[in-house]
C-alpha cells in the first residue's frame, strides 16, 4: 500500500467500523472526488449561534453576514430561530429585505420547520414564497405506535407533495432521532415523488439505535441535504442518546470523514447532495428514542422541538461568546478535512510516490 492510500485509509477509517473498509483511491475515484469537492456547497446554520439568536444578540440577517464572511454558499434557517426577530415574526417588508440581502450577498436560503402538520407547512410555504426559496426541511413529531406514526407521516407527506407541485418547492424529511433510516426510506419510496427527499443528519441515527454508516447506506438513495455536527454517544438502558460536541474533536465519536466522503460521492453524473449544512450543536443533549429490545411495533414517544439547555458552569454571556468560537471551529475542521481529501486526490492523479 502506498503512502497516499495509507493516509486516505487513515482518514476514512477514523471512528469507522472495521467491516466498512475505505475504497481504493484510484485515478477515476480521485477525479470524481476532486470534481465533487469543487462543486460542494457549504451552508451556515442558525443552531451554532442559537443562544445569541434567542437573546437577540445576533439577528437572522446577521447570519447572512456570517455565511458571507466565511465564503459559504447559503444559510439554512428555522422559521422560529431568533424568537421575536425570527422569520415567522417578520412582516412582508422585512421578509423582502431579508431576501434582498441574501441575493446581494450571493447566498441561497433554505428553510426549516420542526413539523409536517398542515398548519405549519402552510406557514413555511407562505414564507418560502415571500423570500423566494424552494428548499424546506421538515420532520415529524407524532406519538403512538410506530405503525400509526408511519401512517400519519405518510398522510402528511402526501400533502407536502401537493404543495411542492403547486408552489415549485422541495421538501427534505430529516431522520430526527425517532425514526430509523430504513423506515424513512420506506415512506419516501412508497410515495416516489420527485420533490420529496431526505435530509441526513450526522448524529440523529444514534438515538434511533442505528450505526452511522449503516443508516447512511439505507437512506442514501433519498439524501438531498446534510446536517454536519459532532456527537458523543451516550449509552442508555437499551439504547443510546447523544451529546453535542465539537465536530472532529477528541470527544466526537462519529466517522465524520467517511460520512462526508460517502455523501460527496452520491449521484452518478451530478452531485446528489445540494447542501452540506454546518449544524454545530455543542452541549445539545438528546435521549434514546428507540431501543435494542423493542417490539415489532414499538411505541414512539412525543418529541419536543430541539433546544439546548444552559450547560453546567455556563451563563448566557459565556455561552454566547463560546458559540462564535465553536462555529468558527467547525468551519476550520470541515475545510481542513476537505482540503486534505483534495490533496490526496491530486497526488493520486499526479502519481507522486511521496510520503508526508
Amino acid at each position: 500500500m502506498n503512502c497516499i492510500q495509507a493516509r486516505f485509509n487513515s482518514l476514512l477509517s477514523h471512528n469507522s467500523r472495521s467491516d466498512c473498509p475505505p475504497p481504493l483511491l484510484t485515478a477515476q475515484l480521485a477525479s470524481k472526488l476532486i470534481d465533487r469537492l469543487e462543486r460542494m456547497r457549504l451552508f451556515a446554520h442558525a443552531y451554532p449561534l442559537l443562544t445569541n439568536l434567542t437573546h437577540g444578540r445576533v439577528k437572522p440577517a446577521e447570519l447572512l453576514d456570517f455565511a458571507w464572511r466565511h465564503e459559504l454558499q447559503g444559510l439554512s434557517l428555522h422559521l422560529l430561530d431568533g424568537e421575536a426577530n425570527s422569520l415567522s415574526n417578520m412582516n412582508p417588508q422585512q421578509l423582502q429585505e431579508f431576501s434582498h440581502k441574501a441575493a446581494t450577498l450571493g447566498l441561497d436560503i433554505h428553510l426549516e420547520i420542526s413539523s409536517t402538520r398542515k398548519e405549519d407547512v402552510d406557514q413555511v410555504v407562505a414564507i418560502a414564497k415571500a423570500i423566494g426559496t424552494r428548499n424546506i426541511r421538515v420532520y415529524a413529531r407524532y406519538e403512538g405506535h410506530l405503525s400509526r406514526v408511519m401512517a400519519l407521516i405518510e398522510e402528511d407527506l402526501r400533502y407536502l407533495a401537493q404543495q411542492a407541485d403547486l408552489h415549485d418547492l422541495f421538501f427534505d424529511f430529516e431522520q430526527h432521532e425517532e425514526l430509523k433510516s430504513h423506515e424513512i426510506a420506506q415512506l419516501l419510496s412508497r410515495l416516489d415523488h420527485p420533490r420529496l427527499h431526505a435530509l441526513f443528519d450526522f448524529g440523529n441515527m444514534i438515538n434511533a439505535c442505528e450505526q452511522p454508516l449503516t443508516a447512511l447506506k439505507q437512506l442514501s438513495a433519498h439524501i438531498r441535504q446534510v446536517h454536519m455536527k459532532g456527537v458523543r454517544v451516550v449509552p442508555e438502558k437499551n439504547g443510546f442518546g447523544h451529546y453535542g460536541v465539537l465536530q472532529g474533536g477528541a470527544e466526537d465519536h462519529l466517522p465524520s470523514a467517511r460520512m462526508m466522503f460517502e455523501l460527496l460521492m452520491l449521484g452518478e453524473q451530478e452531485p446528489q447532495v445540494i447542501a452540506f449544512i454546518l449544524e454545530q450543536e455543542n452541549h445539545y443533549a438528546a435521549p434514546a428514542f428507540r431501543q435494542s429490545d423493542e417490539t415489532q411495533d414499538p411505541f414512539i414517544e412525543y418529541r419536543q422541538m430541539s433546544e439546548t439547555a444552559m450547560p453546567p458552569g455556563f451563563c448566557a454571556e459565556r455561552m454566547m461568546a463560546a458559540e462564535h468560537q465553536w462555529a468558527n471551529n467547525q468551519i476550520r475542521y470541515v475545510r481542513g478535512l476537505l482540503g486534505e481529501l483534495k490533496v490526496l486526490a491530486q497526488l493520486t492523479l499526479a502519481d507522486t510516490p511521496v510520503c508526508a
